[in-house]
């Protein structure tokens, strides 16, 4: 205060000493809607371990093959060519020959590495970089009939076979390719004059069994329809999995401590112990919310199944895209789930095309919805991030859940009435008071989740969440009300 004012009255910095100050309870950022933990319906677990069975599978799918990096090498275990159907049942010595004689290739775009109606006898394995599969449709334009990359592979008939390719297959994407010739295999096997016959009986009772089963690879029920009389009726059965899947709870846990004294003397207006509570016990949501998708081995990333994952055609993720994802988990799908990113940019290029997506309420809040189906956002769907053109850029995930034990989806599992439980599988114990009297309390939460059949989850990979429209190179048209323009 200035020498030359005088004080006429208590100062607002004093006087505030002597008010009672209005608080909040603590607040944290780290708190998210977890939409994905109200979405999913839970299913109570007895014994800690619940057991999906299943139809048994007589031909099992196509799975990726596991590739390794080491600098500017690439290499697989043999056995990882038992992922290609059509080589399960080949013999230990040609599986580990036919290994060593793959050839790595670096491969530019827009290159055609089998055209339709040749025959390049070929087998390629995708390192790197992604394909295009193409076949003339019925009014002879090429329509696309899949996109292959990391891991895929494609030409395994072919190289077995001597009949021309029916389809056509170009890259994308530069590509770093691994390769086997017809002419490698047939030196494999006059190596090994006594496995020839033994392989290809192997390749055809591969393809004497793909003509027995259905598209899931599960034999095929044997049935008669029809009006005519006097028809045997043919006899059947439906086998079941001697390996059902078993998923035991998980848990997430940790010890909270607080002074006795803290708990004693200062308690209004917020009860410090349940302050402490509810901080840690958002945070094990928030850690549950994460397992659920990123856990190596229950999480929703990955349980997809090989069919069930897809790439984006050109990074950003398109309608197009959203709508293969569809096509695959077509059975009553529920909701897409996605980082925040991801839907902006899905937003972002509805919005370049024209047809931006509608929005509807869900717990309150707008979401965006494609399809009939809304986008749930989830920042626990991580972001790869990497440093590019003096910007950061990233690629993501997005996933689409079929849900319900009644639809064979995708349930959360937990086990109702554990001991100390204050909500449904949480549970806050006393373990007792130390010698400087601080009292622990241990904080439980047991869950997992399952994917109930294959096609209840689908994924789109490789989604580029960094790319943005120039709208000013591009012409717009607007309407004038009052000039009719």
């Amino acid at each position: 205060m200035s020498e030359n004012l005088i004080q006429r009255s208590i100062t607002t910095s004093v006087a505030k000493n002597l008010a009672n100050t209005t608080k909040t309870a603590p607040q944290m950022m780290s708190i998210t809607p977890r939409y994905l933990l109200n979405l999913l319906p839970w299913v109570h677990v007895e014994g800690g371990t619940y057991r999906v069975k299943r139809t048994k599978i007589e031909l099992k799918r196509a799975e990726r093959v596991e590739l390794s990096f080491a600098e500017d090498t690439v290499s697989f275990q043999p056995q990882a060519l038992r992922n290609v159907p059509l080589f399960s049942r080949l013999q230990d010595d040609v599986i580990n020959r036919m290994a060593n004689r793959f050839q790595t290739e670096e491969v530019t775009l827009g290159n055609n590495l089998v055209v339709e109606g040749q025959d390049r006898s070929e087998f390629f394995i995708i390192a790197r970089g992604q394909v295009e599969v193409l076949s003339k449709g019925v009014h002879g334009s090429d329509l696309r009939v899949a996109l292959l990359t990391d891991g895929e592979y494609f030409g395994e008939l072919e190289l077995v076979s001597d009949k021309p390719s029916d389809v056509t297959v170009r890259t994308i994407t530069p590509c770093t390719l691994l390769r086997l010739s017809r002419q490698d295999l047939d030196s494999i096997l006059e190596e090994l004059p006594s496995f020839k016959q033994e392989f290809q009986k192997a390749i055809d009772e591969h393809l004497e069994l793909r003509s027995t089963v259905n598209k899931y690879g599960e034999r095929n029920i044997d049935l008669v329809a029809g009006l005519a009389e006097n028809v045997v009726i043919p006899e059947t059965f439906v086998d079941y999995s001697d390996k059902p899947r078993e998923y035991p709870l998980s848990a997430v846990q940790t010890v909270v401590r607080v002074h006795t004294r803290v708990s004693d003397l200062y308690n209004i207006p917020y009860n410090q112990l349940e302050e402490q509570m509810r901080l840690t016990i958002e945070g094990i949501k928030e850690r549950q919310e994460w397992e659920l998708i990123n856990n190596e081995k229950f999480g929703l990333l990955h349980s997809v199944a090989p069919a069930m994952r897809i790439s984006a055609r050109f990074g950003t993720p398109t309608p197009d895209d959203f709508d293969e994802l569809l096509a695959l988990v077509w059975k009553k799908p529920a909701f897409f789930l996605a980082h925040p990113k991801a839907i902006a940019a899905f937003e972002r290029e509805c919005t370049w095309r024209g047809v931006p997506p509608v929005t509807e309420l869900l717990f309150g809040s707008p979401v965006v919805v494609w399809r009939g189906v809304p986008l749930i956002p989830c920042d626990k769907l991580e972001l790869k991030s990497r440093y590019a053109s003096n910007q950061w850029v990233g690629t993501t995930n997005i996933l689409l859940l079929r849900v319900g034990e009644d639809l064979q989806g995708v349930v959360g599992l937990h086990q109702k009435g554990i001991p100390g439980e204050i909500s449904p599988s949480l549970s806050a114990r006393l373990m007792g008071l130390d010698n400087l009297g601080v009292a622990s309390y241990l904080l439980s939460l047991y869950f997992s989740c399952a994917v109930l059949t294959d096609d209840a989850i689908g994924v789109l990979g490789n989604v580029e969440v960094g790319y943005y429209h120039d709208y000013q190179h591009r012409s717009f048209f607007y309407f004038d009300s009052g000039s009719g323009i």
